[in-house]
Parts: structure tokens; C-alpha cells; sequence
């Protein structure tokens, strides 16, 4: 019999913990709660960012822990703003980054009636009424952080009146934004969310779940905590920017008869160098054609990193190593980097590409002959075995690793010496082909058949080794190198505008690289490395003629390196 996995209270409380954890473990042993509910709720008007990555990860580790559930919900509230795309999309990114939410998804709209039904209870209460002050007026009224604000001239309407009016918003008799429903609460409170905050607005706006049934909708203060206690959610799991609006989302629960009272709680969201995590911010950046679109693998979004190559075992291990806080702070890239590095580093199959072509010919090799040489898949993983590539006469190597006049310590391949060529021979250029103006176009070599494996009989040395694809055998394809996509740690920091610190080298696209013939075969969003290149995934433009792979990531991690000097 298999043995259930512990994930008691009682099994977790010696293993790390964070301060949302403890708060559950100790509902837990306190038997507050039967079972714990989290929710994951994005809204659907974009696609998810890595920031968002972390806290799902929160929601549905922190639930599974606890032998509980997680459910999916999309607070679609604002219909100008949401699309079909968009919800896809956000399921899609969820199942990818490993999590499951079962028969557990659901829509804010799915409760739009209840909704409606608790906001007239509130009307009937004394505790809401219909305004007729426009959006700029109310924030007017609202006063500011050091003064209070003062009533509307409608606050004191009647409960008939104010029903009637609300009755007739849904009906549709008013113009958008005519009249909206507010709470009745303290308009001199210290805390601004508090000072009668809108709990609808009149939008005619085609909603992609309940099409044109309804002209009102909540605003998402409202709808937000309303829904968690429809579904039964325990811990309500937000970032800090939520924490002030925490007593509205009390008073609302406090003040209606819902089924059930979840309890909110703040942590600090994920801030990272060299990007922007603000939905705002990444719109701009798709709508005004500063990236390809939400998938473009310079953004940080989920699907962008997905198409990029990151695997989601990376991003679980990051979203983990920085833990959960209620400290605000930013992410160095560079942890994200090594997280990634140290996934593919145990699981990416090695492959020979060359990126910068040079030609060479190996002249004492016979001519119209090929043989296939063994390489290893992945030197970490004894288990993934070899490979057979093939080998000729004419041969592509790295520009970069041939240079005529070479400075001090370059040990790559230079007239007279000699080099290894990985898994093949000992090679040594004999020529160098140039053509009118002087560039060297092609190196004449000979090779020692004696040597096949990279290793010399007679045991001489040589410095250098070099990755090679053999000409005649070659896949021609397409390779994107990516860079960040902004220069400075803190885009926009100085300036205030984020597109003046844009990296206008954040993508080169070599169009002549050349494959061996395995990394034709790729399929589309695996991740391989290119040997002394780094790592690469086959992207969705590749066709079965001419692959595209993304640069995923270099090979030098600078991270690892400064954690052990201490940095």
C-alpha cells in the first residue's frame, strides 16, 4: 500500500516556514477550520506575469500542504478590459506551471445576481445609496490623505428611492456613468478606502461570459470578498497594495449575509530587476509594438518565459527560494537566472550548433566519405546515454574560434596549431582562404585519424576544443539571442517614462546558423543546450525546413558565484 504523502500540519511544522503558513498551521491545530480553502484570482484583462506566478504558487502549494483546495476564480468585473484570449491564456499558464484547480474554477460573474441581490440588502439596510456625482466630483468629496471628505448631497436619500434608482440602473434607464451605488460608511475616516467607496457603476459593455445581460457591475472591491465567501475560501492570500483596502473587505462581510467569513492576508509582491511587473506597464508595451505580443520571450510574462525556455521547475524553485514576506523588495535577475541554469543543467540534452559559420576543409580527410562519432547527451545524466552525429570532410565551426594573429592565452584554433574537435580529432590549420578584401572565408586543416575521440595515443596535449556540425549534414536555421529588455535595474526610475531605459539591442536574429542534425527533430518548446552556447528552445515559428530556436539563457551564472564568496 502506498504510503499518502504528509502534508498534516503536524507533518510540515518542522519543515521551513513562512509567515502565511504559520497562520494557517495554526488555524489549523486550533481547529478553526474544517478545511483550507485558497484562491488564485486573476483578472482576466492580460496575461499572467511572473509576479503572478509567485503568488500562485503560494495559493495552491500552501493549500496542498494543508490537504486543502485551491480554486481558480476570474474576477471579471470590468468588462472593457476582459477578453476570451485572455482567460485561455491564464488557464493555460496555470496547468503549465504545474498546478491543478479540478472542478474548482470559477467567475465573479457567476454570482452577479447574489451580488446584486446583497448590494439591495445593504440599500434596504441604510448601509448604500445611488449618487449622482460624476467620477470626478466623488473623488473630489472623497478629501484627501490629511483631510476628510464630506457627504454627497445624495447620501441621505430614502431606501425607497435609492432602491428605486438602483432598480432602474440595472434596468438600463440611465446614461454610463450617471448614477453609481455607494457604501454609507465614514466619509471622515482615516482610511480613504472607507469613505463610502462605489460598489457599482452603470457600463454598457459586452462581457464575454454574460454578454449584454447586464448594463451594472460591481466594482471589484465589492465583488472580491463577496465571492470568496460564496466559495467557501478560508485565506483570502493578497499583496500588499491590498492591505488598506482589508477593513472594506470586513466591513462588506461583516454587513451582508454571507455563507461563510474568509479573513484576508497581505505579502509583499515580486519586484525584479531589468523588468516591469505592472499589467499597466506590459499593455503599453504590447499595444504600442514595443514587443511582438504577450508571448514575446523578452517579456515576463508567463507565457513569454514558457516560449523563451524556462521550464516551470525553475520558476517553482524560485518562487520558493525567495520566500514569502511582508517585506517590499527587488528580486536581483540574476537568482531568477540561476534557478533556470540549474534546472537545465540536469535535464537539457547537449547538441552541437554553430551560430557564426566559418567553413573549414579538412584536406587529408577522403573525399565523398562520412562517418558517424558517439557524443554524450548529458554529461549530469549518465541514464540519457549517447548519440551518433555525423561527421565529413567539410566542416563548420565558430568564427570566434579562429583568429590569424591571436593575443596571449587563446588556445582555440590559430595557423599551425593544433585543437581538438569534440568527440571527433585532433585538427590542425595548415590555410587560411581569404577573399578580396580580406576576410578570411574558409580554414584548410588536417586531421589525425589516430585520435578519433578527441584523445591522442601517444598522449600529447592540446588546449583547445572546439564544437563543430558537418557541413554536408547541417540543418540551416534561425537562432534569436535575447537580452533584457530594459538597461537600467529599475526601468523608468529616473525619468518617470520606463521606455527611456529600453534596451534597443534586446534581440539579435542570426539567420545562418548551422545545426547538427538531431536539433532538426526539436520539438517546439523543448530546451536544449547548444554546447559552449548556452541553452535554447525551439520556438513555434520553427517549420520542419528551417527550425528558430530562443536563447533561454547563457552559460555563466555570475549568481552562483557571488553566494559563494558571500556577496
Amino acid at each position: 500500500m502506498t504510503k499518502a504523502p504528509e502534508t498534516s500540519a503536524a507533518a510540515i511544522e518542522n519543515k521551513p516556514r513562512d509567515f502565511i503558513r504559520e497562520i494557517i498551521a495554526d488555524d489549523v491545530a486550533s481547529g478553526r477550520h474544517d478545511e483550507i480553502v485558497t484562491r488564485f484570482p486573476p483578472e482576466p484583462n492580460g496575461y499572467l506575469h511572473i509576479g503572478h506566478g509567485k503568488s500562485m504558487c503560494l495559493n495552491f502549494g500552501a493549500a496542498a500542504e494543508f490537504q486543502g483546495r485551491c480554486h481558480l476564480r476570474f474576477d471579471d468585473t470590468n468588462p472593457t478590459k476582459e477578453e476570451q484570449e485572455f482567460i485561455n491564456a491564464i488557464e493555460a499558464d496555470v496547468r503549465w506551471l504545474g498546478f491543478n484547480w479540478g472542478k474548482h474554477r470559477y467567475f465573479a460573474s457567476d454570482n452577479f445576481e447574489q451580488l446584486y441581490a446583497w448590494a439591495e440588502h445593504l440599500i434596504i439596510e441604510a448601509k448604500a445609496y445611488v449618487d449622482d456625482l460624476s467620477a470626478d466630483q466623488i473623488r473630489v468629496y472623497r478629501g484627501t490623505l490629511t483631510e476628510p471628505g464630506k457627504d454627497s448631497p445624495h447620501r441621505n436619500r430614502s431606501v425607497d428611492e435609492n432602491l428605486d434608482l438602483f432598480r432602474r440602473m440595472r434596468a438600463g434607464k440611465f446614461e454610463d456613468g450617471a448614477r453609481v451605488l455607494r457604501a454609507k460608511i465614514d466619509m471622515a475616516s482615516g482610511n480613504i478606502n472607507l469613505r463610502d467607496p462605489v460598489l457599482y457603476r452603470i457600463m454598457r459593455a459586452h462581457h464575454p461570459r454574460t454578454g449584454d445581460a447586464w448594463c451594472i457591475y460591481p466594482t471589484y472591491d465589492y465583488a472580491h470578498g463577496q465571492s470568496d465567501a460564496i466559495e467557501g475560501v478560508t485565506h483570502s492570500l493578497c499583496t500588499l497594495e491590498f492591505e488598506d483596502h482589508r477593513p472594506l473587505y470586513d466591513w462588506l462581510i461583516e454587513n451582508l449575509p454571507t455563507p461563510s467569513r474568509p479573513r484576508q492576508y497581505e505579502f509583499s509582491r515580486l519586484n525584479l530587476s531589468y523588468t516591469v511587473l505592472s499589467k499597466r506597464r506590459l499593455t503599453q508595451l504590447v499595444k504600442d509594438g514595443h514587443v511582438s505580443g504577450w508571448d514575446d520571450p523578452r517579456m515576463p510574462t508567463l507565457a513569454g518565459l514558457r516560449r523563451r525556455g524556462l521550464p516551470a521547475a525553475a520558476l517553482r524553485d524560485f518562487a520558493s527560494r525567495i520566500g514569502v514576506t511582508k517585506n517590499d523588495s527587488v528580486v536581483d535577475m540574476a537568482l531568477l537566472d540561476h534557478c533556470v541554469r540549474d534546472n537545465l543543467n540536469k535535464l537539457a540534452p547537449r547538441r552541437m550548433a554553430v551560430l557564426d559559420p566559418l567553413k573549414v576543409v579538412i584536406e587529408n580527410y577522403p573525399e565523398g566519405e562520412s562517418e558517424e562519432l558517439e557524443a554524450v547527451n548529458n554529461p549530469e545524466c549518465d541514464a540519457d546515454g549517447t548519440r551518433m552525429v555525423p561527421f565529413g570532410r567539410e566542416l563548420w565551426i565558430e568564427r570566434a574560434d579562429f583568429m590569424e594573429e591571436p593575443p596571449k592565452k587563446f588556445f582555440r584554433l590559430t595557423p599551425g596549431r593544433e585543437v581538438r574537435l569534440r568527440y571527433a580529432y585532433y585538427v590542425t590549420c595548415i590555410d587560411v582562404i581569404k577573399d578580396a578584401r580580406g576576410n578570411v572565408t574558409e580554414l584548410r586543416c588536417n586531421y589525425d585519424p589516430a585520435t578519433k575521440g578527441g584523445n591522442s595515443p601517444d598522449g600529447r596535449k592540446v588546449k583547445g576544443t572546439l564544437h563543430w556540425v558537418s557541413a554536408a549534414h547541417a540543418v540551416g536555421a534561425e537562432v534569436r539571442l535575447y537580452e533584457n529588455l530594459f538597461t537600467a535595474e529599475m526601468p523608468g526610475a529616473e525619468s518617470g517614462d520606463m521606455l527611456d531605459d529600453i534596451n534597443s539591442c534586446s534581440l539579435d536574429v542570426l539567420a545562418n546558423c548551422q545545426l547538427e542534425p538531431a536539433l532538426g527533430k526539436t520539438a517546439i518548446g523543448e530546451t536544449v543546450q547548444f554546447e559552449r552556447q548556452g541553452y535554447f528552445a525551439a520556438d513555434p515559428d520553427s517549420t520542419p525546413e528551417r527550425p528558430v530556436f530562443n536563447r533561454t539563457i547563457g552559460l555563466r551564472d555570475t549568481w552562483a558565484k557571488v553566494q559563494k564568496k558571500g556577496g
